[in-house]
């Protein structure tokens, strides 16, 4: 098992259960990276995929480097003219129609899934079924996402429609009053995503497995095993799972499987608010890209999407521009102590993720490619994962992730 983020970490999870002998591998200490870089919600939404920028006057703030949901550099753009071709193809009214229908399933069994494993590894303080406030600046803003609200009744997700004052009985401490939103009650949201990730891990170990660090890129075929040397020992095995998130494609590429994907990255910093002012739950401004959570170190505030690649320098002024933006919502206060931490995440055109075995290559399987929803999805799809290769029927069909479909 390579990767020990959240997805890889429940991977190896569900596969102990299922009766599996797992060495989980990782270059560093689980839930280190992304997985420990998010907004933390488990959403029982999201039954759309996101929309790319679209208007004039939003891309030329894009840029100009003045927008705070996306950051993007047109020689980046251009480079990606394949991909963003590709995404447009598959959100048409048949792409569309194709995500939700995989999608629904997936969501809807997201939120029990973490429950389970969270009770299974004594985690369940991290959870707080606190429900989740977006925030639109405008009418217009309102309206143009009126298709998710539009599929969540179709599926029987609960929301509610707010304007201005009436966000105060949901949310007090926002300053709300010019804004429209929706609050989402069937949400969860998790108060420190990597000691949710290290909590399960332990309760991997506990159940009998086996922590390596090691360089996922040195693995090889040898007859009929892969092995994979590390400092401590060689690793051998029959079957391999890739779950290392953003470095997943490059590993894959080496070993004959090529993935469309596009990165982008997030910040998130950690504040402490004046006295007697908190957050209850997560709130997104959903035209400016930032999501504020109240977390056990404080209210971290994550920062909209740079288009980046994951080697690509640090860009501070992502977060910069973040917090000014999220000042008009909240009193974010003080900083905290806490270094600014970054997230990479991959995505493919088709919004969905990768679950299944490769395309080229015996026993070895992915499991990558969610998007910014890695730590509501992991779960669920490790879940799916560790069934189609137990030989069991997984909860969604097996052809709608497979890793085929880009072969």
């Amino acid at each position: 098992m390579l990767g020990a983020g959240i997805v890889g970490v429940t991977t190896a999870l569900n596969l102990r259960q299922h009766g599996a002998s797992v060495a989980l591998i990782d270059r560093g200490h689980p839930g280190d990276e992304t997985s420990g870089a998010n907004a933390g919600i488990v959403a029982g939404n999201g039954l759309c995929p996101i929309a790319l920028p679209s208007g004039a006057a939003v891309w030329l703030d894009i840029l100009l480097k003045q927008s705070t949901a996306y950051t993007v550099a047109l020689s980046t753009l251009v480079r990606l003219a394949p991909w963003i071709r590709a995404y447009l193809q598959n959100s048409g009214p048949e792409g569309i129609q194709r995500f939700v229908r995989v999608m629904a399933p997936l969501r809807a069994a997201a939120r029990a899934e973490h429950q389970r494993l969270g009770r299974l590894a004594n985690a369940q303080r991290f959870y707080r079924n606190s429900g989740w406030l977006q925030l639109h600046r405008s009418e217009a803003s309102l309206m143009r996402a009126e298709r998710e609200r539009h599929y969540a009744r179709i599926y029987g997700i609960d929301y509610q429609t707010l304007r201005g004052g009436e966000m105060h009985e949901v949310e007090p401490a926002v300053r709300s009053d010019r804004f429209f939103g929706v609050y989402w009650p069937d949400c969860d949201s998790v108060s420190n995503p990597a000691g949710l990730t290290e909590g399960l891990w332990r309760e991997f170990i506990q159940g009998g497995g086996l922590f390596l660090n090691g360089d996922a890129n040195r693995l090889e075929r040898r007859r009929s095993r892969w092995v994979l040397p590390t400092p401590r020992t060689e690793v051998r095995g029959r079957e391999v799972v890739a779950a290392l998130g953003p470095w997943t494609p490059a590993f894959a590429r080496a070993r004959g499987d090529l993935f469309p994907v596009a990165f982008g990255r997030g910040y998130a910093q950690h504040f402490r608010p004046g006295s007697g002012v908190t957050l209850k739950r997560p709130v997104t401004d959903m035209d400016h890209g930032f999501t504020l959570t109240p977390m056990e170190r404080g209210i971290r505030l994550t920062s909209g999407v740079e288009v980046a690649d994951p080697a690509d320098p640090i860009n501070s002024q992502v977060l910069h521009r973040a917090r000014k933006r999220a000042q008009d919502v909240f009193p974010l206060g003080q900083d905290l102590p806490v270094p600014p931490v970054m997230g990479t995440r991959e995505a493919l055109p088709d919004s969905l993720p990768v679950v299944g075995a490769s395309a080229t290559q015996r026993g070895l399987w992915y499991n990558f490619g969610h998007g910014g929803h890695g730590l509501a999805l992991g779960p669920v799809c490790s879940r799916q994962l560790a069934d189609l290769m137990a030989g069991n029927d997984p909860a969604v069909s097996a052809n709608a992730l497979t890793p085929l479909r880009f072969a």
